[in-house]
């Protein structure tokens, strides 16, 4: 590493940066269940290399909490309306302690009644979709999440942005091994690794995104002003609109082009939505999923050059524990001096 690289980023350890982050919340007006509750989400999602989802996310967030657009200290509210099913109200705070509540609802539910649902409304970013199925693995339940964002997607054919880039994560527990975990944007790329790249000052690669006049474009900036382009053209547009039902309209959130934006402290709540199914395997599966589960992984990693989904995440994980994770100078004084 060179001098001036050394100069330019900062290595954390990941208790170092958790107590950083929930610092920085915590001056903002943020209670301390909440900060600590965000402060984890964000640093596993930089410890997994998804670095839209991690610090870069921690002004943006002090920010609205400090203006009010986010409640800091909302105490999420739990409705149970009925023996397999929950509806959570975050109260225009922050999606993470909501989602905590979802998660230990479901895990409690669905051992009872095998699968279980929650949605979460008036909400807001939820950041790495798979952090939170991933938690409902690792206590033995297939989890799958859904959730929307501002508008960021047009419908195909369309040019305005009506749906946001709306990711879709799932989760199942393997028998010794971390759990398989998908994650994916349902745009081409997720958005917040264009909010990433403006903030480190960088262009994204073409065919990302296109500016507010339809035309593709590699500053990062013109991207977020104008629409991403979704993965798989018409069926990611038509995948974008599913998860649109099932965690706006089925819930009662506010869709894509009713939310505010997740980057900048003016203007009301977002009010979006996330949806959750949580499924004990055990029962439809007569207790043989553990063993067809790693049938089928056998299948994908016997094959050269095949990749299982989340191999790279786990990796990036295992350094980040190992070695810290490297911050930018520049975002690191950010947080810093939130952190006072």
């Amino acid at each position: 590493m060179t001098a001036s690289s050394e100069r330019s980023s900062e290595v954390l350890g990941l208790e170092q940066a958790h107590e950083l982050v929930a610092r920085a919340l915590m001056a903002s007006n943020t209670s301390v269940l909440n900060a600590e509750s965000v402060a984890a989400a964000l640093v596993a999602a930089e410890a997994d290399g998804q670095r839209g989802h991690g610090l870069s996310r921690v002004a943006a967030y002090a920010g609205q909490a400090r203006s009010g657009k986010v409640d800091g200290k909302a105490e999420s509210q739990v409705e149970w309306v009925s023996d397999c099913a929950i509806r959570i109200d975050a109260g225009a705070g922050f999606a993470y302690p909501a989602l905590d509540k979802a998660r230990a609802g479901l895990e409690a539910m669905a051992r009872e009644t095998c699968i279980a649902v929650a949605g979460v409304h008036h909400s807001h970013h939820f950041g790495q979709a798979g952090y939170h199925v991933e938690r409902l693995a690792e206590r033995g339940l297939v989890a799958l999440m859904v959730g929307n964002s501002p508008q960021a997607m047009a419908p195909w054919g369309g040019s305005r942005g009506v749906f946001g880039t709306n990711p879709i994560a799932f989760a199942a527990p393997r028998r010794s091994e971390a759990p398989l975990v998908i994650d994916l944007s349902l745009s081409k790329v997720a958005r917040g690794k264009v909010m990433a790249a403006a903030k480190n000052g960088e262009t994204i690669p073409e065919g990302w995104a296109l500016d507010p006049e339809g035309r593709p474009t590699t500053d990062p900036e013109a991207a977020l002003a104008g629409t991403m382009i979704p993965m798989g053209d018409a069926k990611g547009a038509a995948l974008a609109m599913m998860v649109e039902i099932l965690s706006a309209s089925l819930i009662g959130a506010n869709h894509a082009f009713e939310a505010s934006s997740f980057f900048t402290a003016e203007g009301a709540p977002p009010g979006v939505g996330q949806f959750l199914l949580a499924i004990d395997p055990a029962p439809l599966s007569a207790g043989t999923f553990a063993d067809r589960l790693e049938v089928l992984i056998a299948a994908v990693e016997g094959q050269e050059g095949a990749r299982l989904p989340g191999s790279r995440r786990l990796a990036s994980r295992a350094a980040a524990v190992r070695d810290g994770i490297s911050v930018p100078a520049a975002l690191l004084a950010e947080i810093r001096a939130l952190a006072g």
